[in-house]
């Protein structure tokens, strides 16, 4: 049982210097904390690790996106019942009032339309999370191949699963960034170095820390693109850059993990083209992107600095998804570039556990 208010008094003695009795009051919080804890509200997500699982290379697919066939009134999506509020001018939308679950083949081509055209959607009161997996994997499947993650934990027979998962035991992507930085800031753009990366992308919260906390922030790669210079934009048409899986897989096998699948590495426009919208777009990403092919080492960091900092200071560009009980986001994954927000202590035995579904699309154009 955890001590209550009065015993917390009692063993922080007026005698004891003030530091003292704050340090003896966290840790009996922190011990109430995890006694309390009744483990994961959905222990069939919780990550699992399989050194023995191997898969071959992703062979190329042809792929139509589903938002190419979309009425752009999206009628099924966007009912009289569907609240709609914009978090800002160039990305990001939330919606209530419509179920993701019920939606009609021509409502999921409009659901593809609606991210396409803004970036990122955060659904409210969904039921995704209680639909069981067959049939989640079934709806995000509508979108394109789901991809099969070559080193993040999964759930047994069900390979599809991106598992997010952080406790107080538990603490992967602590581990993946370092603990050396100031920021814990990690922007990319999930898997970018497939030959064809995902498009339209699931995320949904089973587990959230207690209060705003856990978020994520999303960038618009084409307000990036759209707020360089004509002159330089056109410099930037034509380049290609290297990305690469294989830090990735290296960190895995380090720490024991798992290499499903040799890392590779692919070569992808520096900007690109949605094959919905026509949108252009900046394609690149701190966590996948390491070189600009044809340029001189210098050349290719200096280049990739500027242009880092540049998306990553687009305070005016840049949105923060919250979650709630029943949070689905989805976003375009061809258009962003993502950050989780580590702001809070897993030590004090708050849990973020959320999985990602993500379709495969077309390979990057120009």
């Amino acid at each position: 049982m955890a001590p209550s208010v009065s015993e917390l008094q009692e063993q922080a003695a007026p005698t004891t210097t003030a530091s003292a009795r704050e340090g003896i009051i966290e840790a009996i919080k922190k011990e109430a904390n995890l006694q309390a804890d009744k483990g994961p509200s959905y222990p069939f997500y919780l990550p699992t690790f399989n050194n023995d699982e191997k898969w071959p290379p992703i062979e190329i697919f042809e792929h139509s996106d589903p938002g190419l066939r979309a009425d752009p009134s999206k009628p099924n999506l966007l009912s009289a019942n569907t609240k709609t509020r914009d978090f800002s001018p160039y990305i990001g939308t939330e919606l209530r009032g419509v179920q993701i679950s019920q939606l009609s083949p021509a409502g999921l081509d409009e659901l593809a339309l609606f991210a396409a055209e803004r970036k990122v959607l955060v659904f409210r009161d969904q039921d995704f999370k209680d639909l069981g997996a067959d049939r989640q994997i079934e709806i995000a499947k509508y979108f394109g191949p789901i991809h099969r993650h070559p080193t993040s934990g999964n759930v047994p027979g069900y390979p599809e699963f991106h598992i997010v998962y952080r406790d107080a035991n538990h603490d992967r992507f602590r581990e993946y960034i370092g603990d050396d930085r100031a920021s814990r800031t990690s922007w990319h753009s999930d898997v970018s170095y497939e030959k064809q990366p995902p498009g339209t992308t699931f995320f949904f919260i089973l587990d959230q820390p207690e209060g705003a906390a856990g978020d994520t922030l999303f960038i618009s790669q084409v307000e990036a693109y759209k707020r360089l210079s004509p002159e330089f934009q056109k410099r930037l048409e034509g380049l290609k850059a290297v990305h690469s899986a294989v830090a990735q897989a290296e960190f895995s096998a380090k720490r024991g993990g798992p290499v499903r699948r040799e890392p590779i590495e692919s070569t992808h426009p520096l900007v690109r083209k949605h094959p919905v919208t026509g949108e252009k777009a900046l394609y690149i990403n701190q966590g996948f992107t390491r070189s600009i092919v044809g340029f001189k080492r210098e050349e290719s960091e200096y280049l990739l600095r500027f242009l880092f900092d540049h998306i990553s200071k687009g305070a005016d560009f840049t949105v923060r998804a919250s979650y709630e009980k029943g949070t689905v986001v989805v976003w375009d994954n061809r258009v962003t570039v993502h950050s989780a927000t580590v702001d809070w202590d897993v030590k004090q035995g708050e849990r973020r556990h959320a999985i990602r579904l993500t379709p495969q699309a077309e390979q990057p154009t120009e």
